[in-house]
This record gives structure tokens, sequence and C-alpha cells, in this order.
């Protein structure tokens, strides 16, 4: 197991609450000194050394006589803290003078300020979680919706974690038989490898794999939003609608034909879900240069989204939907727009799930938006079902398919030990990546250095 080393095991410091002023603050401190350093600069009833674990302190800051704050300090001894190491957290007032002496204190009684994730960092090297419940920290500290918060914390939970776990341990049982079949290779007789085993095992790994692969559509849709592209021919109140929907002026209307040379792009969350709405430019023959150039890329956006708002003028309606591509696999909402036009009895039509009859110019758009959500909640529910949303997870787990393949394909063709234990150990390997049982530390550089400064 390929595992990096922390320098020296210094003891940091850093501010872990957003930059800037406000009403408290929080500095954290980790490493064998940490109690000790800390217990230079705290006054209070007793000494932080003497200080049991999961205890809060109140007292004042203190250097050379001069009194900084009075603050609250919390004692989290090792190994049972975030980091597996003594932590000390210190709530000051957030003023950023206070905020940024205090930290200057810290280092001048010996502390080295942290990098950016290194106290989530020394969380997995010390084996508090592993790497994907430490990236997952970094996503449910960015989550926005609900949706996202839910995902990140059922990783941080250990859900992917104990899928792949499961995965490698039946796996590394039948890689072990192959390779000890390898010790023996001057007894061909010995098979202690069961092959018709191995090939229902490998099988069934690939279906399991297969399932995570597919559900990044989904993961990447909850981080990203699910692509809406509003398409239509001109002048049928795509740009409104779009307005309508954000309940903002985002994009220009006019009347005149043309007016949205460019997709236009904003996103709004409905039911605790990211949606990422796509104004196009209307779809029609001309011989504008510019206008076709922007009809391009609405075709290209129709083609790159989930849902399709199909957006006809009630009075004239327009089917532009075989201008398209094929879009037998996307969700198609027919919408008819400027109902307002045909009069009060047009103005009650409620449509059905076929049909959206609305005025956007009204702005009552709450029938459209039930839709979506409805949509959603149909083809984004990850209660169930584990769902990854990291790109490196996701390149990990289509090498491992690809290997697992290979083992089916060997098996089949039964190629020799020498071979299939290869390709088990390529499985293992991208499987490993994942959770960091098999990493580099310019793997972990690269992870942890997205991280904010402070976690």
């Amino acid at each position: 197991m390929a595992m990096a080393k922390i320098e020296e095991m210094s003891t940091i410091c850093a501010i872990s609450t957003p930059y800037g002023s406000g009403g408290i603050a929080v500095v954290r401190v980790s490493g064998e000194s940490a109690i000790q350093i800390v217990d230079t600069l705290f006054h209070g009833r007793k000494s932080l050394t003497e200080a049991k674990a999961y205890t809060v302190h109140y007292g004042e800051i203190v250097n050379e006589q001069e009194i900084l704050d009075q603050v609250l300090v919390s004692v989290f001894r090792a190994p049972h803290s975030f980091t597996g190491e003594d932590v000390v957290e210190i709530a000051c007032h957030g003023s950023m003078y206070i905020q940024q002496t205090l930290l200057q204190w810290l280092v001048d009684a010996g502390c080295q300020l942290a990098k950016a994730g290194e106290f989530t960092q020394r969380a997995f090297l010390n084996g508090k979680m592993d790497l994907t419940e430490a990236e997952a920290v970094a996503d449910l500290i960015a989550a926005q919706t609900k949706a996202e918060k839910d995902l990140a914390l059922s990783q941080l939970r250990g859900g992917i974690s104990n899928e792949l776990a499961m995965l490698r341990e039946r796996l590394l049982t039948f890689t072990s038989l192959v390779e000890l079949e390898l010790d023996f290779a001057d007894h061909e007789e010995l098979e202690f490898a069961d092959r018709s085993e191995l090939f229902a095992l490998a099988q069934e790994i690939d279906t399991t794999i297969g399932n995570l692969v597919r559900s990044f559509k989904t993961g990447n849709a909850i981080k990203q939003g699910i692509p809406v592209a509003i398409i239509g021919a001109p002048n049928v109140g795509k740009s409104t609608l779009l307005n309508a929907l954000l309940g903002e002026e985002r994009a220009i209307v006019s009347d005149i034909q043309g007016t949205t040379r460019d997709t236009v792009e904003d996103t709004l969350v409905l039911d605790g879900m990211l949606f990422r709405f796509i104004d196009t430019a209307g779809l029609r023959q001309t011989d504008d240069t510019i206008e076709n150039l922007g009809i391009e890329r609405s075709r290209q956006a129709a083609q790159k989204a989930v849902v399709l708002i199909h957006l006809q003028d009630a009075t004239q309606p327009v089917n532009i939907l075989a201008e398209l591509d094929d879009t037998s696999e996307k969700k198609i909402i027919q919408v008819y727009n400027k109902v307002d036009l045909l009069g009060k009895e047009a103005m009650r039509r409620e449509g059905d799930e076929a049909r959206i009859y609305l005025s956007a110019k009204s702005g009552n758009v709450e029938v459209l938006k039930q839709q979506l959500i409805n949509f959603a909640r149909e083809q984004y529910d990850t209660r169930n079902a584990v769902t990854i949303s990291n790109t490196r997870h996701y390149e990990a787990l289509v090498r491992a398919q690809d290997a697992i393949q290979r083992v089916q394909d060997g098996l089949q063709m039964q190629i020799s030990g020498e071979f299939l234990s290869m390709d088990l150990q390529d499985c293992l390997s991208a499987l490993g990546e994942i959770t960091g049982q098999i990493t580099s530390q310019e793997v972990l550089n690269n992870i942890f250095g997205k991280f904010c400064i402070g976690k």
C-alpha cells in the first residue's frame, strides 16, 4: 500500500471559519504539541494539559501580559479527534485583528501554518477516514442544494467505501489463490482457484461496477445541475419563460425575431435540486450569419440537455422537434405559451402530463416547475443506491471494469494464471485508488490542495 507521510508530524494551525469579520471565529490547532502550545497562551481556571477530552474551557488568550481576547477552548485528545491527533479549537471573537494576532502568536509559540486541506489529509493518513470520505468533506462544504448535501453526506458516511470494500475483499481472496497457483507452477495439476466460481464473481463485480459507473450521470447532474434547454421557433417567448422561471430579468425580451443570438444560462434550485436552464436562439431558416451561429449553438445545447422544454406559441403552434437530432432519450415537456391572447377561457386550461398551457408573461409557471420537480424525483433519487459524483472515482471505476472484463474474457479463453493475476491486480489497483489504499503523494496533493485552508 502506497501511503504518504506527514513531514515530522508538526503541529499546525489555521482559521477554520470563513475569511472576514464575524461574530465568532474558530482557530484550529492539531498535532502532538497542540495542547501544550495553546496552554502557553491560555489563562483559565486550570491548565489545558490537565483537561479531559471533549471538554470546553473559558478563559483569556494572553501573551506577555497583553490580553488579546476572551475565548472558549475545546480540547480533543488523540486518537479520538477529527485528525486522529491532539486537537484544540479556539472560539474567539471574529475581529480580523484578533484572528490574525492569535494565529501569529500560535506560530511564534511553535505551530506551523496549515496548508490547504491539511487537517483532512491528516485524518486520512491517520486512518480516520478513507479518500472517498475525505473528498466528501470538500463536497459537503461546497454543497449548495439539499441534493448535493445528501449525496456528500452519504459518501462521508462510507456509502462508496463500503460498496468497494466488499468488492475488493472478495476479489483479493481469489487473487491470492491464483497467485498461490503460480508459486506451484511445477505442479500443473494443482488448481486452488475454482475457475467457474471466479467467473461468476467476475460477472457479479462487473455488474456492480457497471451500476456505479452509470450512477455518475446522476451524481454529476446533482453537482452540476440538470441541464434544461428551452427550445422553439423564434418569438415564442423563450426568454420570457426563462425570466419567469428565474424570477428576474435575466434574458433580453423583444418582439423582434432573432433577438436571442446566443445561449443564455442560469441556475435555479427547485425542491432541493439544481437545474441549469439554457435559453436558446429560435430555430428557423435565415441568411443572417450571426444568427445561424446562435442557432447552431441552440442545437448543441439541445443535444447536451437532459430535459427539453419545447415552447410553442399557443396562437400559432410550430413544432421544431423534427429539426433536432435524436431526442428519444430526453424528457420533453410540451409547453404552449401566450394563452392570454386566446381569451379568458383558454387562460383556465391547466394542461396535463403531455401539455402545459401558460402565459410566461404573467409569470405563472408553477405547473411547469412541478413537472420538473417530479422528473427530478423520479430520475435522480439516490436514497436507495450508491451514487458517485467524483470524476476521479468515475475514471478509476472505468479502468476497474475494463480489467474485470478482461478477466472474464481470459477465463473463457482459458489463459494462464499469470495473465489472470495481472488483470485481477489491475482491477484491485483501480478500486484501491478510489478509497486510497493505493495512492501517491501527487494524487493526495492534487486532492487536498483544492480544500479550503483550515479544513
